[in-house]
C-alpha cells in the first residue's frame, strides 16, 4: 500500500511504502518539517520515502529516503534500521547534515564550475613570484 501524507510542508512530500503505521508517518512528519524549516535556511523541496519490507526476516525492514533540493543543489540521504522511530531518526541526521553542507557551500561561493573541455571558464595560472604576471611567468 502506498499512501501519501503532505499536510504539514506541502514543499515536501511524505510518501509511505508497505505496511508503515500512522505513528511513523506523524513521527517522519514532525522530524522532516524540524531539518527542513530552519531559521535562515533556504526554501527546500522534494520527497522523502519510508519503506518497511514484507519480509519478516529481515534484519532492517525498515528503510527511509530523502531526494530534496536546496537553492539547486540535490541532496540525497538513505538510512536502514529496525524500527520506524531509528530509521526516522537516522535520515533526519543524514538529511540534516547533507542540507547543512549545501547551504554553506552555497553561501560561501564554493560553487562547482565546468571544466574548460566542459564549456566552463579558464582561469589564469597564478603568478610564480610576487609582482610578476602570469605572462611573464610563462616566457622566462
Amino acid at each position: 500500500m502506498t499512501t501519501d501524507n503532505t499536510q504539514a510542508t506541502p514543499t515536501i512530500r511524505l510518501r509511505s511504502d508497505g505496511a508503515v503505521d500512522e505513528e511513523a508517518l506523524v513521527y517522519a512528519r514532525t522530524k522532516i518539517d524540524a531539518v527542513v524549516s530552519r531559521p535562515g535556511l533556504p526554501a527546500v523541496t522534494g520527497e522523502v520515502r519510508i519503506v518497511r519490507a514484507a519480509t519478516h526476516h529481515a534484519d532492517r525492514p525498515w528503510s527511509a529516503t530523502a531526494d530534496l533540493r536546496v537553492r539547486g543543489h540535490q541532496v540525497i540521504a538513505m538510512a536502514e534500521d529496525a524500527t520506524g522511530t531509528e530509521v526516522v531518526d537516522r535520515l533526519h541526521d543524514r538529511v540534516r547534515r547533507q542540507i547543512d553542507k549545501a547551504a554553506q557551500a552555497w553561501d560561501n561561493g564554493h560553487r562547482t564550475t565546468a571544466p574548460p573541455w566542459r564549456g566552463g571558464s579558464r582561469q589564469a595560472r597564478p603568478a610564480t613570484e610576487p609582482g610578476s604576471t602570469a605572462e611573464d611567468s610563462r616566457t622566462a
